[in-house]
């Protein structure tokens, strides 16, 4: 069954979410960083549209595919930082608040590594990512179809 297109049926609800986009694209998060955020967000909310978008987008500025494949298994793989692997960790746990909400351990990882004002834009572009999912995800949107 097709769904709606927000982008057509509510154009300022999603010129709303495009605002919040160029925030975090304009935020001091490195833009590798940004989408690997962006991909395991993706990725756990079952968002294909968005994985699609944003592995294109990770491999186009040098991310390798050896570590977007290796990204759902990031805990037990060698090929990320630590400073990735905490803002990988926030990832999980804001996508999944629900479950625990976000521990201090994580939560001062990320403050240690990045500081109060590029943790605060990590968890907005966390936020932003999981709000682009359920967009994609409730509508059946397909990566480069209109």
């Amino acid at each position: 069954m097709k769904r709606i297109n927000i982008t057509k049926t509510e154009p300022h609800a999603y010129k709303a979410m495009l605002g919040m986009e160029q925030y975090v694209r304009n935020s001091a998060i490195p833009h590798l960083l940004r989408e690997l955020i962006k991909i395991r967000a993706s990725q756990i909310n079952g968002c294909a549209y968005c994985i699609d978008m944003h592995t294109q987008e990770a491999l186009k500025i040098g991310e390798t595919q050896r570590r977007i494949f290796a990204l759902p298994a990031w805990k037990e793989s060698p090929l990320f930082t630590e400073e990735e692997r905490a803002v990988l960790q926030l990832t999980e746990e804001v996508t999944l608040i629900a479950k625990d909400g976000v521990s201090d351990e994580t939560y001062n990882k990320v403050l240690g590594f990045y500081g109060k004002n590029v943790l605060a834009q990590i968890i907005m572009q966390i936020i932003v990512i999981n709000a682009w999912n359920r967009i994609a995800v409730s509508t059946h949107q397909v990566f480069g179809e209109e």
